[in-house]
């Protein structure tokens, strides 16, 4: 395993510094956030390090990562935060403060392309090719340094991208509109948790 992951059984210790804007992701066992259990949360300090988070989903209890993830003043990075967020407040009980979106943010930024992707915006940005190999693999038990790997790729690059699609949305003159998507977030987070699944504003 890279020295630079660090796998945590239950939550992040009390003393764990990761600055003031982490990258945050998550893995499931499906996603349909009722029937299919958050497994994982990865944070990431945008320094090529990588604390994964593997619950005990006996009780969820991880006051420290809860306490991290409320903290208004730190800024979290997610790519679809949408998902993620709806899982965190259905298993840990805590919503999701002060968040950006790269997803979000390269739909915006990114209108010469119909593909939003991870996997694109790192090969677009970074100039790496990552692999997906494990993104439909079993996070519910015993995790392969392959697996972990591709935890780990899921957020060490966020920051990034997300300083530069924040660039093409200044000069585009989109920034405004982005804040404003995020500002509905929680809003829509919590009609994916009422199960209005549908565009309510589609006639």
């Amino acid at each position: 395993m890279n020295n630079n992951i660090q796998l945590h059984k239950g939550d992040i210790p009390e003393n764990l510094n990761l600055g003031n804007r982490i990258a945050v992701d998550g893995e499931f066992m499906g996603l349909n956030v009722k029937r299919d259990p958050l497994c994982l949360i990865q944070l990431s300090s945008g320094n090529s390090d990588a604390h994964i988070i593997q619950f005990d989903r006996d009780n969820y209890k991880a006051p420290n990562l809860v306490k991290l993830l409320n903290d208004d003043k730190i800024i979290k990075i997610f790519h679809y935060s949408r998902a993620d967020m709806a899982h965190i407040k259905y298993y840990l009980n805590t919503d999701v403060n002060n968040v950006l979106d790269t997803k979000i943010c390269s739909k915006l930024a990114r209108s010469y392309s119909d593909n939003h992707s991870l996997k694109t915006l790192i090969k677009e940005f970074i100039n790496i090719d990552i692999s997906k190999q494990f993104q439909s693999s079993d996070f519910g038990g015993e995790l392969s340094p392959a697996q972990l790997k591709y935890c780990a790729n899921d957020v060490i690059y966020l920051h990034a991208i997300h300083d530069e699609l924040y660039k093409i949305l200044k000069r585009e003159n989109r920034v405004k509109l982005y804040e404003d998507c995020l500002k509905f977030l929680k809003t829509r987070v919590q009609l994916d948790l009422s199960e209005f699944k549908d565009d309510i504003w589609s006639h």
